[in-house]
């Protein structure tokens, strides 16, 4: 699992299980907040066999985003 921390938010790198397989994903949850974190797929249209592959893939992605807006919305590095 991989960690970023912004100004109001820390983002992680996330798993979710789905038919055939897992989803990368991005969870983002509000620095010292005691609510659920709120995740956000990414990859959309891939599916990974394993758990594992599927984390390591959300932590790629986790290493290109560059904050996280005030809604919690992702912000990315454009290319």
């Amino acid at each position: 699992m991989a960690r970023k921390e912004f100004a109001q938010f820390e983002a992680v790198s996330a798993v979710v299980p789905g038919e055939g397989g897992y989803s990368a994903a991005i969870a983002v949850k509000a620095l010292g907040g005691s609510g659920a974190p709120r995740f956000h797929k990414v990859l959309d249209g891939q599916t990974f066999k394993t758990a594992h592959d599927a984390d390591q893939a959300a932590a790629q992605r986790l290493e290109l985003l560059i904050d996280v807006t005030e809604d919690g919305e992702l912000s990315w590095e454009t290319t």
